[in-house]
C-alpha cells in the first residue's frame, strides 16, 4: 500500500481495521502522508491488535505527536516484532519516547529509525533502554548525524 496518498483519513481507516482484525501480520503503508493523525490511530489499533507483527510508516510526516504516540502503543502491544520509522523527522524528544516503549516492549526485535533528526540526546535514551531490553537484536539509525556520540559511546 505504499506511495497511495492514503493520508489520515486512510491511516484511521486502517487503526479501526487493526482493531479487529484477526489475520494481517504485515502492513506496509510508507509514503502515504498519514501524518500525525494517522499515526496516532494507528497507535491505539496497535494497543489491542494481537496478529501484526511488522509495520512500516516511513516517510509519513507522523510529527512529534505521531512519533510519540506509536512510541506509546510499543507499550502495551505483544506482536509487532519490526517497526520501520524512517524518514520522519524524529527528532531526540521523540527518540526519547522510543526509548520509554523500548523500556517496556517485550517483543520488537527490529527498529529501523534512519534518516530522521535523532541527536546525541536521542540516540543516549535509546542505548540506556537497550541496557533493559532483552529482545531488539537490530538497530538502524544511519543518517541521524550522531556518529560522534557513538563513538564516545563505544570508546567508554
Amino acid at each position: 500500500m505504499e506511495n497511495n496518498n492514503i493520508s489520515a483519513e486512510g491511516g484511521k481507516a486502517l487503526a479501526e481495521a487493526l482493531k479487529t482484525n484477526q489475520t494481517l501480520s504485515v502492513l506496509g503503508i510508507n509514503s502515504n502522508n498519514i501524518s500525525a493523525e494517522g499515526a496516532k490511530a494507528l497507535a491505539e489499533g496497535l494497543k489491542t491488535n494481537q496478529t501484526l507483527t511488522v509495520l512500516g510508516i516511513e516517510s509519513n510526516n507522523i510529527s512529534t505527536e505521531g512519533a510519540k504516540a506509536i512510541a506509546e502503543g510499543l507499550k502495551t502491544n505483544q506482536t509487532l516484532t519490526s517497526l520501520y520509522m524512517e524518514n520522519n523527522n524524529i527528532s531526540a524528544e521523540e527518540a526519547r519516547a522510543i526509548a520509554e516503549g523500548l523500556k517496556t516492549n517485550q517483543t520488537l526485535t527490529v527498529l529501523g529509525i534512519n534518516s530522521n533528526n535523532i541527536s546525541a540526546e536521542g540516540a543516549r535514551a535509546i542505548a540506556e533502554a537497550l541496557k533493559t531490553n532483552q529482545t531488539l537484536t537490530s538497530l538502524y539509525m544511519e543518517n541521524n548525524n550522531i556518529i560522534n556520540f557513538f563513538k564516545t559511546y563505544l570508546i567508554s
